[in-house]
């Protein structure tokens, strides 16, 4: 059979912040769609967005909303992709699912393309490809290289994560929390168990048994997965800060091989989709505000660790709605449309 010039593309969770940008994302890479179905909940149901200058009406979400399509991004969490994602793949789409839900599943392939392409062809197994964590996707981005020249045995993550990660109820209490702030009045609080406006909350997701948080756990054992090395220690601090969109992490790693902090830049620089900014002299560093709405990961502050023998520290900075979701899932369709559809 020929490969299509077009496809039909359903997106659920079409309404969210991530949805919304997966449209955008399709429009900008010109992904070759043919129709789009935006998919929501019942009570987003004919709210109308814009495709390619088009209003396109959202449709409700149901098991039957799959036929003819031939790529599902999902982003309507992981409560509905259980729900919903195998009736998809059943009905003959592919899926590229956002949430946590598939993540874990042996049979299903996480897939940041920078960094593990090939495993997009093990899609066929159940019809549905798994979009890592947000913070996962831009620490092994820059991870990667690292691993192929010298062995990564150890990481050690602490990160500092915008509310838009938790979706756009916590945008607009930040919003109103900063409001209130400002003109002296109690601030509202509904999202988070404490003010987020000027504060830092080291709680992500649920508190596991373990102390760790799921957030935690999520780049612990995504980590693995991806780059495909259950021997890789990897221990995360997850923290929530007033910053509205960007992730921002701290990461140290302990290698099996030496590399100096100067090869460590020159390897980068050519790595895919990584951005080297590092010139403390001229005050040059990632910066949230810089990396919003690019796709690119942005690495600075490489140093080596002076407490270990290979040891190096890393400042890395991300879009989390772009690189660290939409971009990633539209990314992940493209290698599909290339190679295996």
């Amino acid at each position: 059979m020929g490969k299509k010039a077009k496809y039909n593309v359903a997106v659920a969770g079409a309404t969210g912040a991530v949805g919304q940008c997966m449209i955008k994302v399709l429009e900008e890479r010109k992904f070759p769609v043919d129709e789009i179905h935006l998919l929501a909940s019942e009570r987003s149901a004919g709210k109308e967005l814009s495709f390619r200058g088009d209003k396109v009406p959202v449709a409700r979400l149901t098991r039957d909303s799959f036929k003819g399509i031939d790529i599902a991004l999902f982003s309507a969490g992981a409560a509905r992709s259980l729900e919903f994602a195998p009736a998809a793949a059943a009905s003959g789409a592919v899926v590229v699912d956002n949430s946590s839900a598939f993540r874990m599943d042996p049979d299903i392939p996480l897939v940041v393309p920078e960094v593990n392409p090939g495993d997009v062809g093990l899609y066929t197994k159940k019809g549905i490809i798994a979009n890592p964590n947000c913070s996962t996707i831009q620490m092994v981005v820059a991870l990667k290289p690292i691993h192929d020249v010298a062995g990564i045995k150890r990481i050690v993550v602490s990160t500092y994560q915008a509310v838009s990660g938790t979706g756009q109820k916590a945008i607009a209490e930040l919003e109103e929390q900063v409001r209130a702030y400002v003109a002296g009045k109690e601030m509202p609080r509904s999202v988070y168990p404490h003010q987020i406006a000027f504060n830092c909350l080291p709680h992500i997701d649920s508190f596991l048994p373990n102390g760790y948080t799921k957030e935690e756990m999520k780049m612990v054992n995504e980590t693995r997965k991806i780059i495909g090395d259950d021997s890789i220690r990897v221990t995360a601090t997850t923290v929530r800060v007033p910053v509205f969109w960007g992730h921002s992490e701290s990461v140290n790693i302990e290698t099996e091989k030496k590399i100096t902090a100067d090869k460590l830049k020159e390897l980068l620089k050519k790595a895919p989709g990584v951005v080297v900014v590092d010139d403390p002299a001229q005050n040059l560093y990632p910066l949230a505000i810089h990396a919003v709405g690019r796709d690119e990961t942005f690495i600075g502050r490489i140093r080596e660790d002076e407490s270990i023998a290979n040891g190096i520290n890393m400042w890395i900075v991300a879009d989390n709605i772009r690189k660290g979701a939409a971009t990633n899932a539209v990314q992940i369709a493209e290698i599909l449309i290339e190679k295996y559809l």
